[in-house]
């Protein structure tokens, strides 16, 4: 199978993206990839990485404030257009994939102008503007929640949950020594997003100063973009601060309780690894699509939500130490996660994108 694959911006888009590129080369190893992603976010750092063959565009999202920067916007996009169509014609893919990100628009657009076959993936519970835009160009699109496929054309839309998922599963461990953790203390696991937030890294700052004496420990992935100031600080010996864990599911598998944002593939590692969580959407997202998502988990009791307005004083330690110390509350959420499971998410994409493939 030769693929052209594309996502960008946020580990939310690139890590589904790089879950299935994993499956396709469980079931078909003799596979061609190639990846195109934007010359300037996440994706060119972590994609050479995996040696999958990368192209990059020069692309920008539309600017919500400012409506003249869209001018250059919409000319890097012509660019982009014109590149992709010479990309996709040089290698010549079987399928083009897009698992969301403003990069995908020009791939999947100039891969449908040129009459190949495409697929697009909608992780959030509110689609993305680009996956709204592309899902007239797609011949088949996926979606990781139930309530997203009304915003797409229903003949062509399949709910398949997200194939991080399954990757999650299949993970070894990180051992925690590597991130001097204790075998023997419960591990409270706080993560952001993949960038961070610079708000919530001022609140946590003063919060975590408040673990001090707990019998659990707490490792808190900052993001890298507020990093440097965060580690300025000093916290209790049971709290430790890193930038970044490219493998999070590696580590999740270690957590005790989560406390995190709600984009969709962290939600659905959660659901896949049975995690009782503290979701935190981020209210600066599109559509507020982050509160949505995790309200998919908290309609089921599989985890409990502070909005980031209601972070106020003690609140957040008070939460995590009433619901770590309470096994029956936190059996009870494991169970309820176990309702929510959608198995083997990415085996079910490679299926319908060798059946996109094969038909004539």
């Amino acid at each position: 199978m030769r693929v052209i694959i594309s996502a960008g911006g946020t580990g939310g888009h690139i890590y589904p993206a790089l879950a299935l590129i994993n499956k396709i080369k469980e079931k078909e190893p003799n596979s061609e990839f190639l990846y195109i992603g934007t010359h300037n976010r996440m994706e060119k750092d972590i994609i050479p990485k995996h040696n999958i063959p990368f192209e990059t565009i020069e692309i920008y999202g539309f600017n919500r404030k400012n409506m003249f920067k869209n001018f250059k916007t919409l000319k890097t996009f012509i660019n982009s257009y014109y590149k992709c169509k010479k990309i996709i014609k040089d290698f010549n893919p079987d399928i083009v994939i897009g698992f969301g990100g403003y990069v995908t628009g020009p791939v999947i657009y100039a891969a449908k102008n040129l009459d190949y076959k495409t697929f697009i993936h909608e992780q959030n519970s509110i689609p993305g503007k680009a996956n709204l835009f592309l899902s007239k160009y797609a011949t088949r699109i996926g979606v990781s929640f139930k309530s997203s496929t009304k915003h797409f054309p229903e003949y062509k839309t399949i709910f398949t949950g997200n194939p991080c998922n399954e990757d999650a599963v299949n993970q070894p461990a990180i051992p925690k020594k590597d991130y001097h953790l204790s075998e023997h203390k419960k591990l409270v696991y706080i993560v952001m997003g993949s960038l961070g937030s610079s708000k919530m890294s001022e609140l946590l700052i003063e919060t975590l100063n408040k673990f001090a004496k707990k019998d659990y420990e707490v490792l808190f992935v900052t993001g890298q973009e507020t990093y440097e100031d965060v580690k300025k600080n000093k916290f209790p010996s049971n709290v430790f601060i890193v930038p970044y864990i490219e493998q999070q599911t590696r580590m999740m598998k270690n957590a005790d309780l989560m406390v995190t944002r709600c984009g969709a593939t962290t939600l659905s590692e959660i659901i896949a690894l049975n995690i009782p969580s503290i979701l935190i959407p981020s209210p600066y997202v599109p559509d507020n699509h982050q509160y949505k998502n995790g309200m998919d988990l908290v309609n089921k009791d599989g985890a409990i939500m502070i909005e980031e307005k209601d972070l106020k004083g003690d609140i957040l330690v008070r939460t995590i130490d009433e619901l770590i110390n309470d096994e029956k509350r936190m059996k009870t959420m494991k169970k309820n996660l176990d309702s929510l499971k959608i198995p083997k998410s990415a085996t079910k994409i490679y299926e319908i994108i060798r059946e996109i493939i094969d038909r004539k």
